[in-house]
């Protein structure tokens, strides 16, 4: 498609949005599969050919079948969610393209459709999974320390937030001001942990945006695999995290200070710090693939919705990093840390309170020791 020709209906769909037009029910004309070069599809619909047709067999036993004339294709649905996905614009825009020209409500029930697929645990759990055994975190570290030279390290973790409009005030149980995070607008804390090539191993898309991060992650699955992986003595497996987290044997942190140039300690920031911008990336990529995760795309669906939006962008993230996907051109996200405001340090706040909690002992000692025996 003519990008020029493409951005005059987008901008005349804007209008029309604005106008509350009503978008007329039309059937897709032209074929993107058949008539787009590989280049436009994949920037247009973020997948190749091959990865599209992979995953519409994999979504097709989920999906409703084509069973009469007037349905839609799938081929057609899977289309409409992932220019969804990806342009994070609202659903007129999506209903206009000549390729996926469609009625808004259509758009509406696909991205429905297709974002429930993708969050069966069949299809979730298969592409989206933490290492499940020793031979697979022994895989992660291997390829941890190839890559960064930091022993030991199996996933970094760190949240992002994914703005949505302020939900329903009726819910008592998730108030509409639980969704407001530190900078004010109504969001989705999500929880990332990835491996070193920015693969997503572990997503949790399930808390509002004033959460703490590290109350997820005290409260998820992969924080008990780990605390269990180190009570079977395996203690040279960690995740890597900012200090927003708390420092465990297992979730190692940086220190809270800058240390001195030129010390142990400070060698030691510098590796970190290195080794954890592998998560950063991961953010990054995830949301310049789809803008609809992005602050100011904003999801306009009510939060469990919104959730499972951010869970099917996180599966076909992970296609796209096995099936080798470029990054978008000319898209880089500036947004990946959100401008929140950071709280305190949970070391420091341990500390200022009073505490001896005896695994932030520990967590200190394995950290110690990773320094006298990598960073003198």
């Amino acid at each position: 498609m003519d990008e020029l020709h493409m951005a005059d209906i987008l901008e005349e769909l804007e209008d029309a949005e604005e106008d509350n037009a009503i978008v007329p029910a039309l059937r897709v004309t032209i074929d993107p599969l058949e008539t787009l070069p590989e280049n436009q599809f994949v920037k247009i619909f973020r997948v190749s050919k091959i990865l599209f047709r992979f995953i519409v067999g994999l979504l097709a036993p989920f999906m409703r079948p084509q069973n009469r004339g007037t349905d839609l294709a799938i081929n057609t649905r899977v289309l409409a969610a992932l220019r969804f996905y990806a342009g994070g614009s609202y659903q007129t825009d999506i209903g206009v393209n000549k390729f996926v020209s469609i009625s808004q409500q259509s758009v509406s029930r696909s991205i429905k459709e297709v974002t429930d697929a993708l969050n069966r645990p069949q299809i979730l759990n298969r592409f989206i999974k933490f290492p499940q055994d020793i031979q697979e975190l022994n895989s992660c570290r291997r390829k941890f320390y190839e890559k960064f030279g930091f022993p030991g390290v199996v996933g970094c973790i760190d949240c992002t937030h994914v703005a949505i409009v302020p939900p329903p005030g009726n819910n008592p149980e998730m108030p509409e001001r639980a969704f407001v995070n530190r900078k004010g607008y109504h969001s989705i804390n999500v929880q990332l942990i990835c491996d070193s090539n920015a693969k997503i191993l572990n997503i949790v898309a399930a808390h509002a945006g004033n959460t703490h991060d590290s109350f997820i992650w005290t409260n998820c699955e992969v924080e008990r695999v780990m605390r269990q992986i180190h009570g079977e003595g395996r203690s040279n497996y960690y995740l890597l995290g900012d200090s927003g987290y708390p420092l465990r044997p297992w979730l190692l942190t940086s220190f809270n200070y800058e240390p001195a140039p030129d010390t142990p300690e400070y060698r030691y920031n510098v590796a970190h710090k290195s080794v954890r911008s592998i998560i950063e990336r991961c953010n990054g990529i995830l949301k310049a693939r789809f803008r609809c995760c992005l602050k100011d795309r904003v999801l306009h669906y009510k939060p469990e919705m919104a959730c499972k939006i951010i869970n099917a962008c996180a599966v076909l993230h992970n296609l796209c990093t096995d099936h080798h996907m470029p990054v978008p051109e000319d898209e880089e996200v500036i947004d990946v840390n959100d401008g929140l405001i950071q709280a305190p340090p949970l070391e420091e706040n341990e500390r200022a309170q009073g505490r001896i909690n005896p695994e932030l002992v520990a967590g200190r000692n394995t950290r110690a020791r990773l320094i006298r025996a990598r960073f003198q």
